[in-house]
């Protein structure tokens, strides 16, 4: 028997090799539809997932935590969501938190009973949380808090983090101290044990730091009982729901391109990667299955806490922007920073998603302008730059190219479709589009669902 291999072998190879790669694609199993920010949050993607979701099977969150909030209206109800996939609200669809979430079990089950007492039946029935999704402790809360204080008394600045714990429990995932879904639920003794070390590391860090260790065990304990009936393997589920019969599968992402870990303006980011990436790694879902890529921005711009900014309106503008807006935070109550739209930035997350369409939401905040800005460049010391600056230094410095719009001076609240927008209104949607490169198939004239107008 020969080990050499002829010319015809490797030919043979590697046609069964292409025939093999061909067989995979078109077996490939159900696409999933992804859902994401695309300035630095806020831009209301409760209301496209919301949409969507009143005929997915399936809707799922990838990453992030109880730092993301999302309101959706639905029949004059008002939500809030933190940890709840939006999707939560179909009572026909499945709900999955998914292994890259970071889970406070507080705050889930008070968000759950919250709504339910606004309306929101058997949830608990329809969540799957995946046994590999880390969880976030009171204790990291209380460490978030701890380290933006120290940051403002060493540096005389603060990241603006919603001390929801989030950043730590990232911490403790990739320190590999971490506790998972998984471990809770097996041998409690083992849990308590390694709990208790992880509090010793972080006191030994944070003197001042006190937790109740055992009071803390038996929240968790019961806690567990709760999420039992819940915690599935989220790799063979995500691949069952995959590969299973045609269904409709939706994913949320939580915060946005620009408050990514990798992407965003570094340090004033998340913990986790809100891009279409985190998708992937978040769910166990292979580039392969990922279909549409949506994306949601405001029809101008905001942002909570501190950071460059560069279509920042600190004035009349801005303030009108926040008042009729209701420009405040749904997790952390604070004001949000306003500004005119910028297209670089939503370029810039076009690039690194690949935006099959985008949702523009909230045009309606605009109806009473006399004159619409949009940011179409920067410049660095009076030259164009083709890209988005890493270093926040250099952001701070860029001045803002801007084109400018007459404003429709006309209520757009009450328009169902395209032609009851006013020209000018129209105008200013089509240069987004072509500024972009992206068709909008979704633009927002208010807070319900009926307020979504569908171009195509």
């Amino acid at each position: 028997m020969s080990l050499t291999w002829s010319a015809k072998d490797h030919k043979n190879a590697n046609q069964s090799a292409a025939t093999g790669q061909k067989r995979s694609r078109n077996d490939a199993g159900n696409k999933v539809t992804v859902v994401l920010g695309a300035q630095w949050g806020d831009e209301g993607k409760g209301k496209v997932v919301d949409l969507l979701a009143t005929e997915a099977d399936f809707v799922c969150r990838c990453q992030g935590g109880n730092n993301a909030g999302h309101t959706v209206v639905v029949d004059g109800k008002e939500y809030d969501f933190h940890l709840l996939p939006s999707g939560i609200i179909n009572p026909k669809s499945v709900s999955l938190i998914g292994n890259g979430v970071v889970i406070h079990l507080p705050g889930l089950f008070e968000e759950g009973d919250k709504n339910e007492k606004k309306g929101l039946k058997g949830w608990e029935k329809r969540l799957i949380v995946s046994d590999r999704a880390h969880l976030v402790f009171d204790f990291h809360q209380v460490v978030d808090g701890l380290q933006e204080t120290e940051r403002q008394a060493q540096e005389g600045k603060n990241i603006g983090t919603t001390k929801k714990g989030i950043g730590p429990a990232y911490s403790s995932k990739a320190s590999r101290t971490g506790l998972r879904v998984c471990d809770l639920l097996g041998d409690f003794k083992d849990f308590s044990a390694r709990f208790k070390n992880l509090v010793r590391q972080y006191q030994s860090m944070y003197p001042s730091l006190t937790v109740d260790v055992e009071d803390q065990l038996k929240k968790l304990k019961e806690y567990s009982e709760r999420l039992r009936p819940m915690v599935r393997d989220g790799v063979y589920y995500m691949y069952e729901a995959l590969h299973g019969p045609p269904k409709k599968i939706l994913v949320e992402g939580a915060n946005a391109a620009l408050l990514d870990i990798d992407f965003g303006t570094y340090p004033f980011v998340t913990s986790s990667n809100c891009t279409v990436g985190g998708a992937c790694t978040g769910l166990g879902i292979p580039p392969l299955n990922i279909g549409d890529v949506f994306g949601v921005a405001k029809a101008y711009t905001t942002r909570v806490g501190i950071g460059a900014f560069p279509t920042e309106q600190l004035n009349a503008v801005g303030e009108l922007l926040q008042t009729r807006g209701h420009e405040v935070g749904v997790t952390t109550g604070r004001k949000r920073r306003c500004g005119w739209l910028d297209l670089v930035i939503v370029r810039y997350a076009h690039m690194i998603n690949g935006f099959t369409a985008i949702a523009l939401t909230k045009l309606d905040i605009l109806d009473v302008l006399d004159e619409i800005k949009v940011g179409v460049a920067y410049k660095l010391n009076g030259k164009r730059i083709p890209h988005f600056p890493a270093n926040m230094d250099v952001l701070q410095k860029v001045e803002v190219e801007y084109e400018t719009f007459p404003g429709w001076k006309t209520d757009t609240s009450a328009a169902r479709k395209w032609n009851d927008l006013p020209a000018k209104a129209q105008n200013y949607i089509r240069f987004i589009e072509n500024h972009i490169g992206v068709p909008i198939k979704w633009v927002g004239v208010g807070k319900s669902r009926e307020c979504m107008i569908q171009m195509f």
